[in-house]
């Protein structure tokens, strides 16, 4: 494939750069605590599980210290006698097969080696019932032949959707334990109607089923662990306390400290960021038509996809340009499935592709219209994740000072490649 050769164009200038920090709350949980955090949590439910066979759903987000957490909850279980197995609850992410899902958790750590219990892939699935006429509800056949079913579900603003439920016990209950099949069925009614079927359908199943708890997870802004709280099965139905949990974790959330700017360089997408490859939320770059928020910009580009993701670069149909090293990438089964399947498919789009890094940062500036040349306001950051520490052109560097919450880390340097990749260390 033949890209654009700048060098037949007129030199694209480009400002000069330099680091920022983003201060955010700090709060966590550090990763020797979460044992006896996940232990003091589960106490309280640890009765009359001897012997029985306990599912516990895991998720395909990329979620600080999961392995850990995961173990602490598998460790309990097992203290209180039971027999715990890991169920992945993550809907058609993994290619929609066994081999695929078991991929994933083991490249978080979780595997039955690490976890000292078995995995439980199939995507085998039985119908519930119906939510309503013609609408059927879809549980992992695994999940609902356990004795018992526990579920460790992140709770975070969603990237599709508003409502008092978003991303959470819910959402994993309904997609993540659904499988391909319980996914398919939701997305098909479209991400506009989620705010009033996830909670509704999770209602259903932890009503439904042997749901025991969940063990809910909140992130700060530096996607560590901030708060770990089990959610019992009443109060699951009730959706009182996801409500709040979500109310907290959005307050929480990393954010950019610039409402408006010219261009968004993102280094990095992939499913371990984001169920879109990276956060709407953060960037303003949404899927359905009828999101909104998040700063505003002329051009974007990201310049690669996590190895995490395994080729599922969901999210890169969102911005302008991309490059060759992420095209390269592209696992097209794995991606397709996942768009297919949310019946969204504007992420899977591919962007122009430039044959370099440097090509598709001076491209993005270049398509900047009304900017005078090297005034271009940049915004640069890793991925939607990690937006501690990030990259500014010069021109945003008057509005950065006058951030209480933002430091200014280096002087303004001009930007060096090395074979069309950038030299952000020099900075």
């Amino acid at each position: 494939m033949e890209s654009l050769d700048l060098r037949d164009f007129a030199p694209i200038e480009l400002p000069r750069f330099l680091k920022i920090r983003q201060n955010f709350n700090r709060h966590k949980i550090e990763k020797k605590d979460i044992p006896s955090v996940v232990g003091q949590q589960m106490e309280p439910y640890m009765e009359n599980l001897a012997g029985k066979r306990i599912a516990v759903g895991v998720g395909s987000r990329g979620v600080a210290n999961i392995a850990a957490i995961t173990r602490a909850v598998i460790d309990n279980l097992k203290k209180a006698g039971a027999s715990p197995f890991i169920i992945p609850a993550m809907g058609s992410h993994g290619g929609a097969t066994p081999e695929g899902q078991s991929e994933v958790l083991d490249g978080y750590g979780i595997n039955e080696k690490t976890m000292g219990c078995p995995i439980n892939a199939s995507m085998e699935v039985e119908k519930l019932g119906d939510v309503e006429p013609g609408y059927p509800v879809y549980v992992a056949k695994s999940a609902l032949e356990a004795d018992g079913i526990v579920i460790v579900p992140r709770v975070k603003p969603h990237t599709c959707f508003r409502g008092p439920i978003e991303s959470g016990i819910c959402k994993m209950l309904v997609i993540g334990l659904g499988k391909r099949i319980g996914a398919d069925s939701v997305h098909s009614h479209g991400f506009i109607t989620f705010s009033k079927y996830i909670p509704l359908i999770g209602q259903m199943i932890a009503a439904k089923t042997k749901v025991l708890f969940a063990v809910g997870i909140i992130e700060n802004a530096f996607e560590d662990t901030y708060k770990i709280e089990v959610v019992p099965k009443d109060e699951i139905v009730s959706l009182e306390r996801e409500k709040k949990m979500l109310e907290e974790a959005r307050a929480l959330m990393g954010r950019l400290m610039f409402d408006k700017f010219d261009v968004l360089i993102m280094d990095e997408i992939g499913k371990d960021v984001s169920g879109d490859g990276q956060d709407g939320n953060v960037t303003g770059l949404f899927i359905p038509k009828f999101m909104h928020g998040g700063p505003e910009f002329q051009e974007s580009t990201v310049l690669d996809v996590t190895p995490e993701s395994h080729g599922n670069a969901n999210g890169v149909g969102l911005v302008d340009v991309t490059t060759r090293k992420l095209f390269d990438k592209i696992d097209y089964k794995s991606m397709y499935t996942n768009v297919f399947t949310s019946t969204e498919i504007k992420s899977a789009k591919i962007p122009m592709v430039a044959s370099t890094s440097e090509d598709a940062i001076r491209m993005v500036v270049k398509m900047c219209n009304g900017v005078a040349p090297k005034q271009q306001k940049i915004v640069w950051i890793k991925n939607t994740l990690e937006l501690t520490e990030l990259v500014i052109s010069e021109p945003l560097l008057a509005e950065a000072e006058k951030n209480p919450q933002i430091e200014i880390l280096t002087k303004a340097k001009e930007l060096t490649f090395v074979a069309g990749e950038p030299q952000k260390n020099l900075l």
